[in-house]
């Protein structure tokens, strides 16, 4: 029995430290978030893929200059056939039966029998001309790979944003639950002091009540910012290939942010020359102006080089060996004249709906920049409102406190004060991460945030 609760023992002991363990705190600086969203991003997984693909296209289309060949061959096995020849073969005369007439009988026709045959091909073709079809297609394939490789940057970029943004909102949710955490040890300690001085008769019960309803008030605040950072950590541990157990610790030190916004034109100008999409967007326009060349291709004609080796063997009849023919082919097909006119217009329909999408596209910056330039200008002015704005509910937080103290003031007034006090912290606090939030914006819409981010190489 005992040995039995000495295992329990043990069990018990041991799930509890594994449940400690798991539920261990780590510290993410921001650098090394960024790193880890990197790592396990599917999105830039399957950029990969895409970009293996262009890859693979252009390798394809660089196959179509080297020389095509085929090796055919067959043995075949046919039936005695019913031969009725009409053609008789030569015939000689019969000197030895006296015939004065000199009349000569038909000779026999051979006597041959074919039961199987068998023969085997072989064709080699260079291609030297196809209408700039092959050349067009190399040059188209490469726009595409280089397109392909920008979009993955830009896709980087937009993860490495989603990255900030979620870290952003981990260090909102752990400083929400500090800051209340301090302004519960506050509620508790009021409501002893009031119970003291309710029960010396200094004070109305009806304070004591509105300071113990106000610690509930707090209490149930506490527990929805506790909860909000849980969820807060689950998401960014699933971000990041992390234990969902694991709680997060931000680093506060990261929320620093520049003050000299710059001119917005200069942002403008610089979106303009470093946005991944808009260079990705000119490849593609670069391939479909190729694709315009290559569909006028079907106009000329195909000149290749040929070769070619054939064999045959059918028995009693037909040998052949060391067949070897070589030259020139040309292929033109004249109903090109009216069906290629179809696919140039196609072409070109493509290159047009490009140009466009680029002009639109353009326009879409312009606004994205400066969205995200007003956006980060509010709030680098909202840090400084605010944290005025702490300063004002701090102070006035302090006079209050002394005025009930004097019966200058309500409990009301202090209770309201305090609020006031706990929502300037929480502003304050979350000022700064929105502002980084904000510059890191900006920069992911000029195109610059992917070489401006610092990255910490893991061991």
């Amino acid at each position: 029995m005992n040995r039995n609760l000495k295992k329990l023992a043990f069990c018990a002991m041991y799930i509890a430290s594994v449940g400690f363990v798991s539920a261990q705190e780590r510290k993410l600086p921001l650098d090394e978030a960024i790193y880890l969203s990197l790592q396990h991003s599917n999105q830039l997984k399957l950029s990969k893929a895409k970009t293996e693909e262009a890859v693979a296209s252009l390798r394809s289309a660089q196959d179509q200059r080297l020389p095509s060949a085929s090796i055919s061959g067959s043995y075949i096995r046919i039936n005695q056939p019913n031969l009725d020849l009409k053609l008789k073969l030569g015939g000689s005369s019969q000197s030895g039966n006296g015939n004065s007439g000199g009349q000569s009988e038909p000779s026999a026709a051979p006597s041959f029998s074919v039961n199987e045959a068998a023969y085997a091909i072989a064709n080699v073709s260079l291609p030297l001309f196809a209408g700039f079809k092959i050349s067009s297609g190399i040059e188209s394939a490469k726009f595409l790979k280089r397109a392909s490789e920008l979009d993955a940057e830009k896709d980087r970029e937009e993860v490495i944003a989603n990255a900030i943004a979620a870290y952003s909102n981990l260090y909102k949710a752990s400083a929400a639950v500090e800051l209340v955490q301090e302004n519960l040890k506050t509620a508790k300690q009021r409501v002893t002091d009031f119970s003291n001085l309710e029960q010396n008769g200094l004070m109305a019960r009806n304070d004591l009540l509105k300071a113990q309803l106000q610690q509930s008030n707090v209490e149930l605040t506490l527990l929805d910012a506790e909860n909000n950072r849980k969820l807060t950590c689950i998401n960014m541990n699933l971000m990041l290939g992390l234990p969902q157990e694991t709680i997060l610790v931000p680093d506060a030190k990261a929320f620093v942010v520049s003050a000299d916004a710059h001119q917005y034109s200069d942002w403008e100008t610089l979106a303009l020359s470093n946005r991944k999409d808009i260079q990705s967007l000119d490849y593609r326009i670069k391939a479909a102006n190729v694709g315009v060349r290559a569909a006028k291709g079907d106009y000329y004609p195909s000149v290749a080089l040929t070769g070619g080796y054939l064999a045959a063997y059918i028995p009693n009849v037909l040998t052949v060996t060391n067949a070897l023919n070589g030259g020139v082919g040309v292929k033109y097909s004249p109903s090109s004249l009216w069906t290629a006119g179809a696919k140039v217009s196609a072409a070109k329909a493509r290159l047009n709906e490009a140009q466009l999408n680029e002009a639109m596209l353009l326009d879409a910056v312009r606004l994205q920049v400066a969205q995200a330039y007003q956006t980060y200008l509010s709030n680098l002015k909202k840090i400084d409102v605010y944290e005025q704005a702490l300063a004002q509910a701090s102070e006035n937080y302090r006079i209050v406190r002394n005025k009930q103290q004097n019966e200058l003031a309500t409990t009301t007034e202090l209770l309201d004060a305090d609020v006031a006090q706990l929502q300037a912290h929480i502003n304050a606090a979350y000022a700064k991460a929105d502002a980084l939030v904000a510059f890191k914006k900006l920069q992911q819409m000029v195109g610059v945030l992917s070489e401006s981010t610092t990255q910490k190489t893991l061991n």
